[in-house]
């Protein structure tokens, strides 16, 4: 049987599914020649991760098609539900990558906190001629130690970040749609593991509270924004918004407009409405903190997602 891998594979997952008996093809086919492809050539499944999307007419297309495999968490780049109805299954791996982005995060808010996504860019032109004024510019930094930290979408992603957080001496509150409390294991390599209780809260309670928050959630069903102007005009002056979930979670003209009253401090953004073209407004702002969409780019990750995918489709097919 064979699969098409459209967006590649980690070798220990082309290799998992080879010695299964699998023919693994990592040959990328542009988005419009897809269904032809996958037609002509009998592929049985379709394995994919951001950038190819399977919507119904590919899948009315491809009657051959027996499963969708998305490596990494969110599936909103597939027709899930249609596919099922079709009798297609649909996998993907939601926890292989999370400490990935968690990390990422954490990255792009220290780089925050102390500037330094500006001051790598400003230090290379200006380190020689103008070092005291540089040192000057960047000397009222902030810790992140006491500050709270408001985590939208509260899986696997956002409560590894949570762990993150409260090793870093943050005050963690997860954000979804019930509210309660979610016990973490925090596991600390040659100490043990640690029970830790997260408060979990709606969105409308936090929004004033919160000094930061991180996004780990799609648009709403509608396609709006979760955080829009209505929703940064209820935050704390000076807060810090990060999106490493999807492009258009953070309405990007209110994100600007509050960047430039000071309303948000600064921005960490992994993932923009037009990738692979974002907006040059975004990419050359001062206290935007950047990365192409890098979430779950590590190899560690890669390796876990595509050995994760591998077993799901194997299980699938029983070999």
């Amino acid at each position: 049987m064979k699969i098409l891998a459209n967006d590649g594979i980690s070798a220990s997952g082309q290799k998992t599914l080879e010695q299964a008996g699998f023919t693994v093809v990592t040959d990328k086919v542009a988005q419009e020649n897809l269904a032809e492809a996958i037609n002509r050539e009998g592929y049985v499944a379709l394995l994919v991760r951001s950038a190819t999307t399977a919507r119904k007419e590919l899948i009315d297309a491809c009657p051959g098609l027996k499963l969708i495999g998305r490596g990494g968490v969110g599936i909103d780049n597939i027709d899930h539900a249609y596919a099922r109805s079709k009798g297609i299954a649909v996998v993907n791996t939601p926890a292989a990558s999370s400490g990935s982005v968690a990390e990422l995060v954490m990255a792009h808010m220290f780089s925050l906190a102390r500037q330094l996504h500006d001051s790598n860019r400003r230090m290379p032109n200006e380190g020689e001629t103008h070092f005291d004024a540089l040192k000057k510019k960047y000397g009222k930094g902030s810790e992140l130690r006491g500050k709270t930290l408001g985590i939208i979408g509260f899986g696997k992603i956002g409560q590894s970040l949570a762990s993150y957080a409260l090793g870093c001496g943050m005050h963690v509150i997860g954000i979804d749609i019930e509210e309660g409390t979610k016990s973490l294991a925090l596991e600390i390599d040659g100490y043990g593991t640690l029970q830790v209780s997260v408060p979990v809260r709606k969105l409308r309670d936090v929004l004033g509270i919160c000094d930061i928050f991180s996004l780990h959630v799609p648009k709403q069903s509608d396609g709006r924004a979760v955080i829009g102007g209505e929703e940064i005009a209820q935050m704390k002056r000076g807060v810090l918004l990060l999106n490493a979930a999807r492009g258009g979670s953070i309405q990007e003209d209110a994100l600007l407009n509050a960047l430039n009253s000071g309303q948000v401090a600064g921005a960490g953004l992994d993932v923009y409405e037009n990738e692979p073209v974002p907006r040059k407004e975004l990419l050359v702002h001062p206290n935007i903190s950047l990365s192409p969409h890098i979430g779950a780019a590590t190899s560690e990750a890669q390796d876990r997602i595509g050995t994760e995918l591998a077993g799901l489709v194997i299980n699938f097919f029983g070999k």
